[in-house]
């Protein structure tokens, strides 16, 4: 497969104002998406944003280069990612495109696409836009251009598909639901969503000026929902990030569950009601105590690379629901074809419902291993995990762990960074064993 030019895993990202996110770009990038949505036949695609000031600027942008190529643009405002990617598929659209840098601030923005079956792009789909994307821009005849409109129920239609996953029998009325909503994309949605099924919901997070955006507080920053969890006695804490994803959550006591500690819960309640389908997928920064749990319970699990477009990819193959990052990515093909804050705390809701225990009860039993991450700084000419002393000294950390734990160096996909990642039981050996390998690393780069 030929190498991106433009596009990451999950589409263009980058500060605002510079390449790729500038409005020349962005209508560059419309035109060229059009073109090849234009020769399958296509007509209209959905377009959606977070809560960024830049959104209203990427958003025109967009659609003159759509409408340039003849394809007309179904606004949807601030939408969350996953409501979009619903959207395409139940408007019948060719795809969705989402304005979003998703958990990053404000001055960030992002462009991806879904295709009209709401997964992410095929490549090879990406790779023609890409193509295009080196050539001329050209425009249609003036009859052929396309036009726009604005889709004014989208968030009543993506409420109700949240609420339709949760089961008619249950409830949440009694439950005092903390939500934040990071100032993005589901302001307007989660709140609803959790009130109309009857809970008691403090919301926070959720008073976007486009400005504001994850700045200290949702899924990267829970300070503020813990705060606000014990100073209102709520039974559970949900936050969001800005496009809606991810999902961490705080019990009654404030203490934070993230992606690893959901995916036990839903996998092991799943089992426990006989409505597991196969395994569960994580990643390679998975921590390695749901591995370990999950093999107690039988049940399978496999790991695929960061990110949560490998993680869909592993459970289509093998046909499984249920997958996530410890970020708090977590998808179920049941319900879903992306990842889905929203969706992802109802069914918790729904396990707290079938199991009668609280979320600090449902996933007491769980304890995740420490794990600890030191980043080096490398020439990219340089290959330090080729260094006969780095496999050496990682083959030593491992004998020591001896199966109790976990060794990981990768290469970051953004920056010039080797990650060394170690797990294990003791958490001061862990420190030292992940140093030791650092340090060893950082010796292979001079």
């Amino acid at each position: 497969m030929s190498e991106r030019k433009y596009f990451g895993t999950d589409g263009v990202r980058g500060r605002v104002g510079e390449f790729p996110i500038t409005p020349e770009f962005a209508v560059k990038l419309g035109w060229a998406a059009g073109r090849v949505l234009a020769a399958k036949g296509t007509s209209r695609v959905l377009v959606g944003k977070d809560t960024r000031v830049s959104g209203y600027m990427l958003e025109s942008a967009l659609e003159a280069g759509l409408a340039a190529a003849g394809v007309g643009v179904d606004f949807l405002g601030p939408m969350p990612t996953p409501g979009i990617a619903y959207l395409t598929r139940t408007f019948r659209a060719a795809a969705g495109i989402v304005i979003s840098a998703s958990h990053n601030p404000y001055y960030d923005n992002g462009i991806k696409f879904f295709a009209d079956n709401g997964h992410k792009l095929p490549d090879a789909v990406e790779l023609e836009i890409e193509r295009l994307l080196d050539e001329p821009m050209d425009c249609v005849i003036s009859e052929e251009l396309g036009r726009a409109k604005r889709i004014n129920d989208a968030a009543g239609r993506y409420i109700e598909f949240c609420k339709s996953v949760f089961p008619n029998e249950m409830t949440l009325e009694g439950l005092h639901i903390v939500v934040d909503c990071a100032h993005g994309a589901t302001y307007h949605i989660a709140p609803n969503v959790f009130r109309e099924l009857g809970a008691e919901v403090t919301e926070i997070g959720t008073q976007p000026n486009g400005l504001n955006i994850n700045k200290e507080c949702g899924a990267t920053h829970l300070a503020a929902l813990q705060s606000k969890v014990l100073e209102t006695n709520a039974d559970l804490g949900i936050a969001l990030d800005g496009d809606g994803d991810r999902i961490m959550m705080v019990t009654e006591n404030g203490r934070p569950i993230d992606g690893d500690e959901i995916l036990y819960m839903l996998a092991v309640t799943a089992q426990n009601q006989g409505q597991l389908q196969g395994g569960v997928v994580g990643t390679l920064m998975t921590n390695f105590a749901l591995e370990k749990e999950l093999d107690k319970r039988r049940i399978p699990f496999v790991r695929a690379k960061v990110g949560d477009r490998y993680v869909i990819e592993e459970l289509v193959k093998r046909d499984w629901y249920l997958g996530g990052e410890n970020s708090g990515h977590v998808i179920n093909r049941q319900h879903h074809t992306t990842g889905d804050g929203i969706v992802a705390g109802l069914q918790v809701l729904a396990a707290m419902y079938q199991e009668q225990k609280s979320l600090e009860k449902l996933s007491c039993d769980f304890h995740k291993l420490p794990q600890v991450l030191v980043n080096v700084r490398f020439d990219s000419d340089k290959q330090p995990l080729e260094s006969a002393n780095v496999k050496s000294v990682v083959r030593e950390v491992e004998k020591a762990l001896a199966g109790s734990g976990r060794v990981l160096l990768r290469k970051s996909g953004t920056e010039p960074l080797i990650r060394v990642m170690v797990e294990g039981e003791n958490e001061a050996k862990v420190k030292a064993f992940a140093q030791q390998i650092a340090n060893e690393v950082e010796a292979a780069t001079n």
